[in-house]
Order: structure tokens, then C-alpha cells, then sequence
């Protein structure tokens, strides 16, 4: 029995992906238009956005995903205001859609669960925290759960971080918090599988 692989189109050319992988890099998989004279399964698979400054890439650098994260205006006037129905250029206006868009996955962004599964994310300890890696409470319900985006340490004692997050009631922010430092917090560190 064949596995069914996914077409990515890039150009001229076009790539196989399993769906595991497509899933890596935010990819939404839609049935072509047709199917091919043998009637194979072959999906077409589209990057989810067309945005003007975020393109979909294979990997990320860990400064782009930052840079991305600024794209939003933390922390100013013009921040973008939250919203988990609302979209800006194509990503939903929550937490999960927020970092989705920082991590350049596919629009509208994965949940806060989808973030912390194994095929986009690994888990790793708060003390391996580097920059673009995400802490998440994966728990609860859509009103509880949670993502912010690790910057750096704060201080030398790693008892704050500096984060990017979108939080109900304010927006976009960058701020310094300590999800995940204390015991028993349901916050964890997730390492993002498309960083390079």
C-alpha cells in the first residue's frame, strides 16, 4: 500500500512531503484540482499566506522569528489588539496565532495545543531556553491555554525572561515574565522544529 505524499509546488519545481512533514512547516494540504491520469492521491499542498513581509520558508532563523515578532508593534500604540475571531494579514489575533506568525506557519495559525505537538515542537527544559523557542501551557481550554515567545534572560540568576506574547485585554507585548520557572507550573519550554 502507497503512503499518500503532498506536492509542494515552489516555482517551476514541486516537493514530496509526508503530511507529518507538512504539518512541520504550517502547510495546508487542499486537494488538486484534478487528479492526475492514474488517479493517484497526490495533494497539492498551498502555503497558507501570501504576506507581504513573512514568507513561508522550510526553516527559520532564530533572529526572524524575532524580528517577526516585532512586526506586530509590541508594547507601542499601534500593537496589534487581541482577538482569538479577529485576523491580521491572515493570522488570528490570539496567542497561538500570534507565534504561528512569528514562526512563519501557515495562516491562520495553529491552536496553542497544535504548537506544543510533537510534529511542530519538542519539549525541552527552561534551562535550554534560547531565542524563538516558545514556553506554552498546552492545558485547559481555549481561555486558559497559553504561548509566549522566549526572547533572553533578564538576569544573570534566570529567574525572568524577556517574552513577546499576544495576551487578552492588551494586545501585543513584550515584557519580562516566569511562566514555567516555578515548581509544578503547567507552563513548559518547546523547541520549535523548523529553527535552524
Amino acid at each position: 500500500m502507497r503512503t499518500p505524499r503532498l506536492a509542494v509546488r515552489i516555482g517551476a519545481g514541486a516537493l514530496a512531503l509526508s503530511g507529518a512533514a507538512a504539518a512541520v512547516y504550517g502547510l495546508t494540504a487542499t486537494p488538486a484540482s484534478s487528479l492526475s491520469e492514474t488517479g493517484s492521491t497526490n495533494l497539492t499542498v498551498l502555503a497558507a499566506s501570501r504576506d507581504t513581509g513573512v514568507t513561508r520558508l522550510a526553516t527559520i532563523s532564530r533572529a526572524r522569528v524575532l524580528a517577526n515578532a516585532q512586526t506586530w508593534h509590541p508594547h507601542t500604540a499601534m500593537r496589534v489588539p487581541y482577538s482569538q475571531s479577529r485576523t491580521h494579514n491572515g493570522y488570528r489575533t490570539d496567542c497561538s496565532g500570534y507565534a504561528s506568525m512569528a514562526l512563519e506557519l501557515g495562516r491562520p495559525g495553529l491552536n496553542t495545543v497544535g504548537l506544543a505537538a510533537p510534529s511542530v515542537s519538542t519539549r525541552i527544559s527552561m534551562s535550554q531556553l534560547q531565542p524563538g523557542d516558545l514556553v506554552i501551557d498546552a492545558t485547559g481550554d481555549s481561555n486558559t491555554r497559553h504561548v509566549v515567545i522566549f526572547e533572553k534572560w533578564a538576569n544573570t540568576a534566570h529567574t525572568l525572561y524577556w517574552e513577546y506574547e499576544q495576551r487578552g485585554g492588551y494586545g501585543t507585548d513584550h515584557r519580562t515574565r516566569d511562566y514555567g520557572l516555578s515548581a509544578g507550573s503547567q507552563y513548559h519550554a518547546y523547541r520549535p522544529k523548523k529553527i535552524a
